[in-house]
């Protein structure tokens, strides 16, 4: 009865799968705020060019550096798991498998991309990157990457996240970079809305406009965004790719694939490798798990919107709650975000991935059931797709369906333990969709055409 699922270094994938090279019709173009394409070109002003031709690119195989493969060696393969403790305590008949991402120096799945992001601009001679991060993992991630290729990081953090999780912050400082609460006083972005709204817990978008601000105003600077963009989910698929080697090493195929979504990344990066055999006629289900407080692809709106509250971005096609719309300060600060990857939406609005909503407490349900029978505690982003496969198993109690579910334990929860404290002592809500205030910021989307 095998547990771990392991592959030597010599497995870690050569390439990243692209995605579009599988999806029935081409990618919605970026817009500039006059409604036409933006020409990759123009994406150089913030992006080294590898990065701005990995963004377009339609090529289905993506060569990875090789000193990208020798930083992925640190952490890769990463070991898949089969959850019998958790099966057997579900009672069910499903076999659930994880892949465990939380196994890299940062604690996830965002280093996947941060060193390939770190090189590329290390080659194109840039000195300095400044980015945001929601919960701190994508902060984490590219600290490290910045120690490992000679960058200088500033990290603009969600605010209410700066205050829940002062680890993560002291991590990244221990790795180099500077970390500042977003909204902050440095940028006319954090300025503005400091402006407006005295007290904001801030989010990803405010924290995108600020890095992109800075980025754009200096020569020595470029901007590496945790996800959202193609080239992030491109890098992520190194996930998906592992998986379905090591699933092929135990002679089992999943049903289903659930990952936690809030820009795209982490469900990008395991289940678009699986797309291509659902592409190619093969029965699998992929499953984004997003909260029912920031319910951007159940409850969202298919059109153009910015990725940031600033507009600093450009015009992408996407399952958005409105770029001015704010979150509830929930514990899964990595899913704060009103958009989501354009690519994600895309095959959401044409019915090939599917998406569903959970509850805060329910997730931490799951986490802490999870954390009993297979030992790893998870962070709250990751609850969110254990809670979604926990569903599907208990299904499968009911029915007698043997189905085979796997999921993306995106990242470990040792920085989070003080929201499992507030769980524990009763303190964490249901922030349930406020449809008043995402109608209200829906009437802020831009005109285009």
């Amino acid at each position: 009865m095998q547990t771990k699922i392991v592959l030597p270094e010599s497995e870690i994938p050569t390439h990243w799968y692209n995605v579009i090279a599988d999806m029935p019709n081409p990618p919605a173009p970026y817009l500039g705020p006059d409604g036409n394409p933006v020409p990759p070109e123009a994406m150089l002003a913030i992006f080294p060019e590898a990065l701005v031709m990995q963004e377009v690119s339609t090529e289905r195989w993506i060569p990875i550096p090789d000193p990208v493969r020798e930083a992925l060696t640190m952490w890769r393969p990463s070991p898949l798991y089969r959850a019998h403790r958790l099966e057997k305590a579900l009672n069910t008949p499903a076999k659930i498998y994880y892949k465990n991402e939380s196994v890299s120096p940062a604690g996830s799945h965002k280093p996947n991309t941060a060193v390939a992001q770190a090189y590329y601009n290390q080659q194109a001679g840039i000195k300095r990157l400044a980015t945001e991060t929601g919960a701190g993992q994508w902060g984490c991630s590219l600290a490290l990457a910045g120690q490992m290729f000679g960058l200088d990081i500033r990290v603009y953090m969600v605010k209410i996240s700066y205050q829940q999780k002062p680890y993560r912050r002291s991590m990244m400082q221990t790795w180099g970079a500077e970390v500042f609460a977003s909204p902050t006083d440095m940028t006319e972005s954090g300025r503005k809305i400091l402006a407006e709204h005295p007290d904001s817990e801030g989010s990803l978008g405010i924290s995108i406009s600020e890095a992109v601000e800075e980025a754009a105003g200096r020569e020595d600077t470029n901007y590496a965004l945790g996800s959202v963009l193609n080239h992030v989910l491109l890098h992520q698929t190194v996930i998906g790719e592992e998986a379905r080697k090591q699933l092929a090493l135990v002679d089992d195929y999943p049903d289903m694939v659930f990952a936690p979504c809030g820009g795209g990344s982490n469900f990008g990066g395991i289940a678009f490798p699986f797309f291509a055999d659902k592409a190619a006629g093969k029965d699998i289900q992929l499953v984004a798990v997003e909260p029912t407080s920031c319910p951007t692809l159940t409850k969202g709106v298919y059109t153009y919107d910015y990725g940031d509250v600033a507009g600093l971005t450009p015009l992408m096609k996407m399952f958005t709650l409105g770029h001015d719309f704010m979150p509830p300060g929930i514990h899964a600060g990595g899913l704060r975000y009103h958009g989501d990857s354009a690519l994600v939406s895309q095959l959401h609005k044409e019915g090939l991935v599917d998406a569903v909503a959970v509850p805060q407490l329910e997730t931490f349900e799951a986490g802490v059931l999870f954390a009993r029978n297979e030992g790893i505690v998870p962070a709250p982003e990751s609850c969110h797709a254990i809670a979604a496969t926990l569903r599907e198993a208990r299904k499968c109690a009911e029915t007698g369906e043997a189905k085979t579910l796997l999921f993306n334990l995106s990242g470990h929860g040792h920085f989070d333990m003080s929201s499992y404290d507030r769980y524990f002592a009763g303190e964490l809500e249901d922030f349930e969709y406020q449809e008043e205030a995402i109608r209200e910021s829906l009437q802020h989307l831009p005109k285009v055409g």
